[in-house]
């Protein structure tokens, strides 16, 4: 992982904001780990909102209408479930730290949540930070097939639709590859950083 830096003593909500405005994100070694150090990638990961791709079969699964989506109501509970081991996620980064501060970040209007439920059913979600005109994913989860994709396109065409200019994933997967996701140079995040930054913050 290219750009670790070692923890700071205290990582308060606010620097946290500062660290984001600067290409700057908090990890933990483990759930389990209290520690945090801050990442800086070379290659960064990136959605182009205008270049995103949503494939014939997901869309059709769309059209369904198999999930009800939300927007914020269940925050603490969506990052609770990122930070769940899972079959194809025995473990996560994700620890006691993370979640109190991206809360805190929640109730200031700067973290947000995109939900899947069926019924009363929490299965499936995502969420991130927003700052100016960019949002930056932090993590997802799914527990039905599907369930965190079809949160993905809701969270694009919701940043879309109100004017947002830069998706940032942190890294690339080859999952969030099919939908259009790529690395950039450190240099050139910077600049497409700025440019979201000069934008005043956006409602989400």
């Amino acid at each position: 992982m290219a750009g670790r830096r070692r923890k700071h003593p205290e990582i308060t909500p606010e620097l946290l904001l500062r660290a984001y405005s600067i290409g700057l994100f908090p990890m933990a070694d483990s759930a389990d780990d209290p520690e945090l150090f801050w990442v800086e990638p070379d290659l960064r990961g990136v959605i182009p909102l205008d270049e995103f791709h949503v494939s014939r079969s997901l869309a059709k699964t769309i059209r369904r209408k198999p999930f009800d989506i939300r927007f914020d109501t269940a925050f603490d509970a969506v990052v609770k479930s990122c930070a769940e081991a899972a079959p194809d996620r025995p473990s996560t980064w994700i620890n006691a730290k993370i979640k109190s501060l991206y809360g805190t970040l929640h109730r200031m209007g700067h973290a947000h949540c995109v939900e899947a439920w069926e019924g009363d059913q929490l299965v499936g979600g995502l969420y991130g930070v927003s700052l100016g005109a960019a949002f930056f994913g932090e993590s997802m989860f799914s527990r039905r097939t599907d369930a965190s994709k079809v949160c993905l396109v809701a969270l694009v065409e919701r940043l879309k639709a109100n004017g947002f200019r830069l998706l940032d994933t942190q890294f690339t997967t080859e999952h969030l590859k099919t939908f259009g996701a790529i690395d950039v140079p450190k240099i050139e995040y910077e600049d497409m950083l700025a440019n979201a930054l000069a934008s005043p913050h956006l409602p989400f």
